[in-house]
């Protein structure tokens, strides 16, 4: 690039004798008034510009920002980008420019000036400020291209300019983030945008979908929300499939912070369920399970059962724990809770998570009033397929424990159902035997048969041979089991009965659950400003003041405990003292991979000490970016949780901006916490979900 010296005397300080020009420099290029020359120049330092060059040649640029050639002006402000990009530090050099040239009407210039702009803001909080102010004069230009429009010749399919309107927009969108007084000054022309766009072409359609993502991070109006789920959901009935996509995970975005909104377009959803295109359905399933609450759980379960039956085989596994996971959230009953189960167990047991069998037993055992029900509905499916291990062992466990219910028939809300006792001990051998079962499942069917010799009226010869024959088994645990229950009959047949007793009733709640409500209603009582002392201090000063009252017996009772930590100290020192202020609770790392990692850090605020915050960090260290992510959770039914809005749904590579986002759990009875988190992202062009129980949360985070 640039010139070189011919050796004719043509040139400045050339001469045919004596020719001593040297190739000029890119600062030499740039300062000559020969416009290709300049061009050439700015094209290769908005390219292959380093971080020297680009703070060397700025003031350079930004003379080249105001020159009267528009030819220059456009490759300057390219060149004024890949700088800021570079160096983010420039950037207050081409703020003073960048005001300047919003006013032009070249439509080159203005398409540039827009992007660097996006470029300053998004890397400077100073340059955020400043062009807030050219809010109203961004709204006027994109008026302008809605009602009368730019030129013809950049119109496409009869939309004025999309790609100024779409660059507009993001630019707004940037503006009126977390900015009150801007967000209002664009609200009206976002509805007009909304609502004049011809959808009939992929041209309107971006334009829309830009308006839709502006309304959604601005602080926009309820009506203008619901307008912007509208839309998306008139793109799900697009013929386009990638329009009906972008409508899936945008809906998928909002659902947490728009719930509302959203339920209206469930059934268009659930129809969704039904492409034949795999990404498709799987955001369609996604978006199905969160629209899942108490008020649609029964009619939502249907469709997702159904769709589970069908369903491709990759996607089993998700739809089969997002049931699962609805099912224990909103159950309306405890008996609608195990069919679903059950159903699910039944449908695609070999996809469910490796807590569903737990979870199930521990549901069965604390429903005393459905023991009979679940045994039977338990042995009716074993009956008909043992090759779901889940379900086999689930089955064999209710089986064990309620096998004397089986036989009595006396359940009546099933069909009478007549076992005998040799029935029910061969279908357990035929698991035992069965090459499908695994190691867990036979040891499921082993002790079961132990537990029924305790329940059944027969001989017991039966179960003693068959726990016999597996003394010698290959598994170690299989053998373990079998010679501790052989030696069992034949040492300690005496104490059989009381060790092969049922299992006791599992609260899924706690047992101190009923306790804490009543003592939070007490509370309540007494003051609705201070909160009650826990049983542990209570009993702790009624203890001292025994002792000083059976020390001095003349002594006069103190005055009633004030309810406040600090109250009793007062009356018993007689000293002011305030309550020390809660120590701070350390942060949880819950989840890594791959440089993606997931850190909880929790806040209880003093004066509602029944309210956590917890703030999720979603972190990116790793080469690629973290795209689409969504982070959902569960509490236990006796909690109250809530969801606010992510930051964002993209975490940049090499320690990027994380995504940060707020729940709120209502703890009013400090019952044992446990948060199950469901991650889904896209990492390195592949599609991540992540289904996670945390158990080991602080313990200053509920008591």
């Amino acid at each position: 690039m640039g010139t070189q010296c011919t050796g004719t005397g043509s040139w400045p300080n050339c001469s045919t004798s004596t020719c001593w020009a040297t190739p000029p420099t890119l600062d030499s290029d740039l300062s000559q008034g020969i416009q290709p020359v300049q061009g050439l120049a700015l094209c290769t330092l908005s390219t292959m510009g380093s971080a020297e060059m680009c703070r060397d040649l700025a003031p350079e640029v930004e003379k080249l920002l105001l020159q009267p050639s528009p030819y220059v002006r456009k490759k300057a402000i390219l060149t004024a980008v890949h700088m800021i990009r570079k160096v983010p530090e420039l950037s207050s050099v081409f703020l003073p420019p960048c005001v300047h040239l919003l006013h032009e009407r070249h439509h080159g210039i203005l398409l540039g000036t827009i992007t660097l702009i996006t470029e300053l803001c998004e890397r400077s909080p100073a340059a955020l400020k400043h062009f807030r102010k050219v809010v109203p004069q961004l709204v006027q230009i994109l008026r302008t291209l809605v009602t009368t429009g730019y030129s013809t010749e950049h119109s496409i399919s009869g939309v004025s300019d999309p790609f100024l309107q779409v660059q507009i927009l993001r630019l707004l969108r940037i503006l009126g983030r977390n900015h009150e007084e801007s967000s209002e000054t664009m609200n009206d022309l976002l509805a007009q945008v909304a609502t004049n766009t011809d959808t009939s072409r992929n041209a309107g359609n971006a334009v829309l979908f830009e308006t839709v993502l502006t309304i959604m991070d601005i602080h926009s109006a309820a009506g203008l929300r619901v307008l912007a789920v509208n839309i998306l959901g008139r793109f799900l009935l697009n013929s386009d499939r990638n329009i009906r996509y972008v409508a899936l995970t945008s809906l998928l975005r909002l659902v947490q912070s728009d719930h509302s909104a959203v339920q209206r377009h469930r059934p268009t959803v659930v129809d969704c369920l039904q492409e034949t295109d795999a990404s498709l359905s799987r955001r369609a399933l996604e978006l199905s399970l969160a629209l899942v609450n108490s008020s649609n759980v029964r009619a939502m379960m249907q469709e997702l059962q159904a769709f589970l039956e069908s369903c491709p085989p990759d996607l089993r596994a998700d739809c089969a724990s997002g049931i699962l996971l609805a099912a224990e959230r909103f159950a309306p009953t405890k008996r609608w809770h195990i069919d679903t189960i059950l159903h699910v167990l039944t449908t695609a047991g070999t996809h469910v998570r490796d807590d569903a069998v737990a979870n199930l037993t521990q549901l069965i055992g604390g429903a005393q009033e459905l023991h009979a029900y679940s045994v039977r509905r338990l042995y009716n499916a074993l009956a008909e397929d043992i090759s779901q291990q889940p379900l086999v062992q689930v089955a064999a466990w209710c089986i064990g424990e309620y096998g004397d219910l089986l036989l009595e028939g006396n359940c009546e809300e099933i069909e009478p159902l007549q076992v005998d006792e040799e029935e029910v001990l061969a279908l357990l051998e035929k698991v035992l035997q069965s090459h499908m079962s695994l190691p867990a499942t036979r040891g499921y069917a082993l002790t079961a048969l132990m537990k029924l010799s305790t329940r059944l009226q027969g001989d017991n010869n039966r179960i003693r041979q068959v726990v016999s024959i597996y003394r010698s088994c290959l598994d170690v645990e299989l053998q373990q089991r079998a010679v501790e229950y052989d030696t069992l009959f034949r040492k300690y047949d005496h104490m059989r009965a009381a060790i092969l007793e049922k299992m006791p009733l599992v609260e899924r709640d706690g047992p101190q659950a009923d306790e804490e409500a009543k003592q939070s209603k007490e509370a309540a009582q007494l003051s609705e400003a201070a909160p009650a002392p826990t049983e542990s201090q209570a009993s702790q000063l009624l203890d001292l003041l025994d002792l000083l009252d059976r020390a001095s017996g003349d002594a006069q009772h103190p005055p009633p405990l004030d309810p406040s930590p600090g109250g009793a100290l007062v009356y018993l020192l007689d000293l002011p003292c305030a309550p020390p202020p809660p120590a701070p609770i350390p942060d949880l790392k819950v989840f890594e991979r791959e440089g993606v990692q997931l850190n909880l850090s929790f806040i209880r605020p003093p004066e509602n000490p029944a309210l956590l915050l917890i703030t999720i960090t979603a972190t990116n260290s790793s080469e690629g970016d973290v795209t689409n992510f969504i982070c959902q959770a569960a509490v236990p039914k006796s909690l109250q949780l809530q969801l606010q809005a992510p930051s964002g749904n993209t975490v940049p590579a090499r320690g990027g901006l994380p995504i940060t986002q707020l729940f709120r759990i209502l703890n009013p009875n400090k019952a044992p916490l446990r948060l199950k988190l469901r991650l889904t992202y896209n990492h390195f062009h592949q599609s991540v979900q992540e289904i996670f129980e945390v158990n080991n949360l602080p313990v200053e985070s509920w008591q």
